[in-house]
């Protein structure tokens, strides 16, 4: 197993250094009591520079000829100055750190009285939109250095693993260096000048972290010690003040009030009068993998302090397969820029220690505006912790007007130098600040070999390694795609998947091709034919799909082409997935999905409307005809149970049989995002989920007449959907729909309004807005409807109160759903629910209740897929 998707939680890893010269400083770096200090830091004062000691708690540190202050720093030990004469040769520098004296201030501690840890806390949270506002832009270089190890895997993998050539002892390693660029509030550019990577993969993007910082609310989806709701989190206690490099360090043990995901535990040292990290050391469990995070800070400029290290641990066991890796990055060469607004010094005071200070200095600008308060900060008065919100928040406030694209929260760019992956091990020698492992070496060693297999393979040579080149016979069944031409792909999509089986065409199979073209960074083509044919009809069906996309991001316009003789689900929704319709015909006599075949031809076309609003039209012409069972083969004859007819029950409808006939059909949807946020990353923006509730409303028409069309129907439905966060971690989702015929003068059964109901043990549907144990058709309906469903999901409630369980990631929900129409009795249909989340990480079980007329009807158990899955990482 590779280590570099972890690369994707590196949310700390952000600088590194290098310099190619010939001298330096090198040596050991010990402890007082002899231990050896794997990753100390060691920081060049006049380079703003930083890089550490490896595990051998070596360090090598490159420099051009001068005279140098350099710092030496290690968690509970003293830093250490040193000033070094560099010639061009390296000066061997051992160094041993003394074990860190702490002192307690001279503060009584008396029972029921608040620990001194609450008001160092009150104060750095109070300044942490300050630090985020501090620096208008820097610059510096990057070095990151990734090593991992499989530790374990199953058993009956094993075989797979050597085949594949695998050494489970062997360390992967992973290195770049990167120039970065960072300007206020939110644009990262990175531009890589070397990668070195194991494996022969170099589309890698061994860079993949997540920016992230402990004075914004959130790491990482993990509520930070410095967030404004961190006492709701976190209890704190004060552990010693030392005095260090002349500034006075608090040391502050962070503990979670609930153990489980997304809470760190550990320290952090903050420096007393300028409130921010000194340096930290933090642990974090996310789904069972746990994470520890250390990262040490330095002045990089007056009243500016800056992460110069970052250490990252990971260990944990996915699906069997244990691993462990270690992230290393470090930073130099800092060019920072100061924002003007913001460059003084504040002295915070904490309104409940110092109660008359604070009401005086309160009292005087009671009565003023947030100007004159402005004013003060800059004069370097004395401010509440309350003044300083308030000015913050009317700052950020003042900023967020001034920017072109408020609604962006982020904007990255990511770019490899073209000779970034053709460096030598020379010229890594020369550049890496932190000197490799014996073990690092042997991983190196063989990441070489498999470079050059790799390398020949790509430059023809005559070498086989396994991987299939070009087209070969096989990839008829097991499919395969090709590059055919620059940003041209034809793939053969394999028709294992597109084999399935109902009642109506028995073994049913589909065989696929695509061709898509990409034009430029705006516009692309794809072309999908699809042939079909049901063995028990003993019929060839078929389909062609076209789309077009083009245009810039918020006026981006879609358009696609579908013609042919397809089968369709009277719910257009597809309610049942056919692999379980499948699965349940053939083994438990259930034919649960019903069907109809129809000659279409389709026209779409979907428009931005700007970045909140977006428009789809749609119109089809389609002669529909009815199907009916031709085979009642299963794998197992239950008794007393046979299979149903292909015609849906309904309660409105007991006939929901229909001649062949022709529809027109029209149909409008738009779409509001009336808050929605944006990432944009080289140039491309994507929606931040669950930034903004959305609004939609559709129509439908049923056109009579035209083209011999023999529907005329009208359909108005609003819709409502929004996911947010409520008190301590949880998650809300609600989603509402309500709906209207305003004319339903000629329809057939498949025009009806249907709802995503569910008879199987399995949900594959959404789980927000679909039901657990609805008839898929009992109560379609064509008058007035109202559907709604309401998920929430709990950080700690039964069994996720103990700790054990939190830890594994397993989170709790509840849910419940309605529907109510003229179908159904003035009580609807209700189901209740609860729901286990994030078992084995990926899956979710469900106990639901359903009730039907306000009286209980079923109760059921359900198996799908975990709740806001995306929203893991």
């Amino acid at each position: 197993m590779k280590c570099k998707p972890l690369l994707v939680l590196l949310v700390l890893c952000l600088f590194n250094t290098v310099f190619v010269h010939a001298g330096g400083v090198k040596g050991v770096v010990k402890g007082d009591n002899g231990e050896l200090l794997s990753f100390a830091t060691i920081y060049v004062k006049e380079l703003g520079t930083g890089t550490t000691t490896n595990a051998d708690a070596h360090y090598e540190v490159q420099l051009p000829p001068g005279n140098y202050q350099i710092i030496f720093q290690y968690v509970g030990y003293e830093s250490l100055l040193k000033e070094v004469q560099v010639g061009n040769d390296f000066v061997e520098l051992d160094v041993v750190l003394k074990t860190q004296v702490m002192l307690l201030r001279d503060v009584e501690i008396l029972a029921g009285k608040e620990d001194p840890a609450y008001t160092i806390m009150r104060k750095a949270i109070a300044k942490s939109k300050f630090h985020t506002q501090q620096v208008d832009s820097y610059t510096a270089r990057v070095y990151i250095k990734g090593t991992g190890q499989l530790v374990d895997y199953p058993f009956f993998m094993k075989g797979t693993l050597e085949k594949e050539g695998f050494d489970p002892d062997r360390v992967f390693i992973t290195e770049s260096v990167s120039d970065i660029e960072y300007i206020r509030p939110n644009i990262y550019n990175e531009k890589v000048i070397s990668i070195y990577t194991q494996g022969d993969d170099n589309n890698t993007d061994p860079n993949a972290y997540v920016n992230g910082s402990f004075y914004e609310p959130e790491v990482a989806k993990s509520v930070s010690p410095l967030s404004p709701k961190a006492f709701s989190y976190y209890r704190f206690v004060y552990d010693g003040t030392y005095r260090d490099q002349g500034f006075e360090v608090s040391k502050i043990k962070v503990i979670p009030r609930s153990k489980g995901d997304n809470v760190f535990e550990g320290y952090i040292n903050i420096v007393e009068d300028y409130w921010s990290i000194y340096s930290l050391d933090l642990r974090v469990t996310k789904l069972g993998v746990n994470f520890r995070i250390q990262q040490t800070y330095e002045p990089v400029e007056k009243n500016v302090w800056l992460p110069v290290t970052h250490k990252f641990y990971v260990e944990g066991k996915v699906l069997g397969f244990e691993f462990m890796g270690n992230y290393l990055a470090t930073v130099s060469d800092y060019k920072v820029e100061i924002n003007p607004d913001l460059d003084m010094e504040i002295d915070v005071i904490d309104e409940k220690v110092e109660e008359e200070l604070a009401e005086k200095l309160e009292e005087q600008v009671k009565d003023e505006e947030m100007g004159e308060i402005q004013e003060m900060l800059t004069s370097g008065k004395e401010v509440t912790r309350k003044q300083l919100r308030q000015v913050m928040k009317a700052y950020e406030k003042m900023e967020l007007k001034r920017q072109k694209e408020p609604e962006v929260i982020s904007n990255r760019t990511f770019k490899v130098d073209s000779m970034a992956y053709e460096q030598d091990s020379t010229f890594w020698a020369n550049i890496r600040p932190v000197p490799l492992t014996q073990a690092e070496k042997k991983g190196y060693a063989t990441a070489d070999s498999l470079a050059n297999i790799a390398r020949m393979e790509r430059e023809g040579d005559t070498l086989k390694t396994g991987k299939r080149k070009g087209f070969h016979l096989q990839d008829i069944i097991v499919g395969n795609t090709y590059k055919i031409a620059d940003k041209t792909h034809f793939r053969i999509h394999t028709p294992l998947l597109g084999t399935n089986y109902n009642t109506v065409e028995g073994f049913n199979i589909d065989y696929a091709v695509s061709l898509t073209k990409t034009f430029d960074s705006k516009n692309w083509l794809s072309l999908k034919p699809t042939a079909r044919y049901a063995f028990a009809r003993e019929q060839f069906s078929g389909k062609f799909d076209m789309q077009y996309g083009f245009g810039e991001f918020d006026t981006r316009s879609d358009i696609s082409l579908s013609f042919g003789r397809y089968i369709n689900q009277f719910n257009d929704d597809d309610p049942i997935n056919r692999y379980v319709n499948s699965l349940m015909t053939l083994f438990l006599e259930r034919n649960y999905m019903k069907i109809y075949e129809k000659d279409f031809v389709e026209l779409t076309y979907k428009k931005k409307l700007g970045s909140k609003l977006t428009m789809r039209l749609n119109m089809q012409l389609a002669e529909r005809r009815e199907l009916y069972n031709n085979t009642d083969y299963r794998f197992f004859d239950i008794k007393g149970d046979g299979f149903t007819p292909n015609a849906p029950f309904n309660l409105a409808m007991p006939v929901t049989s229909f001649p062949d006939h022709r529809a027109l059909t029209a149909g409008a949807n738009f779409e509001y995002k009336p808050w929605v946020k944006y990432r944009i990353y080289n140039g491309k923006k994507s929606v931040v989920e669950n930034s903004s509730p959305i609004f939609q409303l559709n129509y439908k028409k049923g056109i009579a007449d035209a083209l011999d069309s023999e529907v005329d129907y009208d359909m108005l439905e609003l819709g409502f959907k929004y996911g947010f966060d409520i008190g301590i971690r949880g998650q809300v989702d609600v989603m509402l729909k309500a709906g209207t015929f305003l004319n339903n003068d000629e329809m057939y059964f498949m025009d009806y309004k249907h709802f995503l109901g569910n008879r199987t043990p399995f949900v594959t549907t959404d789980p927000v807005g679909s039901f657990r144990m609805l008839d898929y058709y009992t109560f379609s309906t064509n008058e007035e409807y109202f559907a709604g469903s309401l998920h929430y999901q709990f950080r700690k409630f039964l069994i996720t109160r103990m700790p054990l369980v939190r830890l594994s990631g397993v989170r709790e929900s509840f849910f419940a759903n309605y529907l109510v129409n003229d179908v159904t009795t003035s009580s609807g249909y209700t189901e209740l629910g609860y729901g286990i989340n994030y078992i084995l990480r990926v899956f979710r079980l469900e106990a639901v209740t359903s009730f039907y007329d306000g009286k209980y009807q079923d109760f059921g158990v359900r198996i799908g897929i975990a709740t806001n899955f995306e929203d893991i990482f």
